[in-house]
Parts: C-alpha cells; sequence; structure tokens
C-alpha cells in the first residue's frame, strides 16, 4: 500500500517561501526530523502540530488533511 500525504506541512511551507531547515530551527528539531515530516515518512505528535502551525501563523487544522472515506 503506497504512503498517503497525511499533513500539508510541505504546503504550508512553500506557501511561505520557507524551508525544512527554518522549520526545524523555529520548532527546536532536527533538520532530518523535519524533513520526514514533509515527506510524510513519519508524523508530528499533536503537541508538535500546534506549535508547527503557531511557528506558520495559521491553525494546526490547516496542517492536516481531511481523511477520505
Amino acid at each position: 500500500m503506497a504512503s498517503k500525504n497525511l499533513n500539508r506541512i510541505k504546503v504550508m511551507l512553500a506557501e511561505r517561501n520557507q524551508t525544512n531547515k527554518w522549520l526545524a530551527e523555529q520548532v527546536g528539531k532536527d533538520p532530518a526530523t523535519v524533513s520526514k515530516w514533509v515527506t510524510n515518512a513519519s508524523q508530528p505528535s499533536l503537541e508538535m502540530f500546534f506549535k508547527i502551525a503557531k511557528v506558520l501563523d495559521g491553525k494546526y487544522t490547516d496542517l492536516i488533511r481531511e481523511q477520505e472515506l
């Protein structure tokens, strides 16, 4: 089964002309960790979603894709 895109971090970074490295610095994480989030290889915790949303000046719900039924 192919990996589904579960979050929109990559999209929101692009909309704000920011990089993975920049986000990593803002949230205190390793750039490799942020890269995994952006490629959906892993997902951040809910607490981290809130922190990312704040850094990106959005709501945590802006970062999460709705699941198709």
